[in-house]
């Protein structure tokens, strides 16, 4: 079962990859809430059509209308949190504080009673250390000290916002129907950005330019965010967490291949250390 999560977690990975590349295509500034509505929006409509394909009777138990909520605000939080951080910072400096949301994962996996060995935190030691090395790209942008806090504010509340929003969306899955939980979570996020749109009211200009490619991004984060939390039936469920967090080596990879971006020598080492750190929790 330990292999099903990890595999979960690896196509997340991917599908966040891949919204990642779209991402660099589009001017994000400091309004991103339009941006997040159309993911939200997109990635919803994903998500129930899969639940509604799937029979759509399933449920969930008030618990799990709880934490699905929690999961839902968790989310949101730390999608903003992500967009702001690097749109003030380059990659290098914030994607290893975004990367390491694995280490909470495993933190709260062994709150909950889970024995969690000391092979695995070598792992996933490695794995942060990896997508660490992987974000060592070239910026010529100069910062500021007070840019430089801001930025890595940003990214520490991303990492720990990820981190909980795969706890909640994981304990609601566990607690019925594991698709309505992702829908769920992707609801309450939807209510939440709705609401402060209707507090800030902002332009929704940088969405109107961009929908198509919101639309991709939608669909590819619906259904990262969906495995991810789906996986919270599986034995081992945190796996999938660690694995998901591969989002940064794989948008490496896809820059490279399609966006004509070289990979440098210290990128492949870290490349290496993340695939060894994952292959050793598949041995687990």
């Amino acid at each position: 079962m330990s292999m099903l999560a990890l595999g979960l977690g690896l196509a997340a990975a991917l599908a966040w990859g891949v919204h990642d590349v779209l991402l660099r295509r589009i001017s994000q500034g400091p309004n991103v809430v339009p941006l997040i509505l159309v993911v939200l929006v997109s990635g919803l409509v994903l998500v129930t059509a899969a639940w509604l394909a799937l029979g759509g009777t399933g449920s969930l138990t008030a618990w799990g209308w709880t934490c699905a909520g929690l999961s839902g605000a968790a989310y949101v939080t730390a999608m903003f949190a992500f967009y702001r951080a690097f749109d003030l910072a380059p990659v290098r400096l914030v994607a290893p504080v975004l990367g390491a949301y694995p280490l909470l994962s495993l933190l709260f996996a062994a709150v909950q009673g889970r024995a969690v060995s000391v092979a695995e935190w070598l792992a996933v030691t490695a794995v942060v250390a990896g997508i660490a090395l992987g974000a060592v790209i070239p910026d010529d942008r100069d910062m500021t000290p007070a840019q430089t806090r801001r930025a890595l504010a940003w990214a520490v509340l991303g990492a720990a916002g990820f981190a909980v929003t795969f706890l909640f969306g994981q304990i609601a899955a566990r607690s019925g129907d594991p698709f309505l939980a992702a829908a769920a979570t992707r609801g309450a996020g939807l209510v939440l950005i709705l609401a402060v749109l209707a507090a800030l009211r902002p332009s929704l200009q940088p969405a109107r330019t961009s929908l198509r490619v919101l639309l991709g991004m939608g669909i590819m984060d619906g259904t990262a965010l969906s495995l991810v939390i789906v996986s919270g039936t599986l034995a081992h469920a945190e796996y999938a967490s660690v694995a998901s967090s591969l989002f940064g080596v794989v948008s490496i990879l896809l820059a490279a291949r399609f966006l004509g971006e070289k990979v440098k020598p210290v990128q492949w080492i870290g490349i290496a250390l993340v695939f060894g750190g994952i292959a050793r929790l598949a041995a687990a």
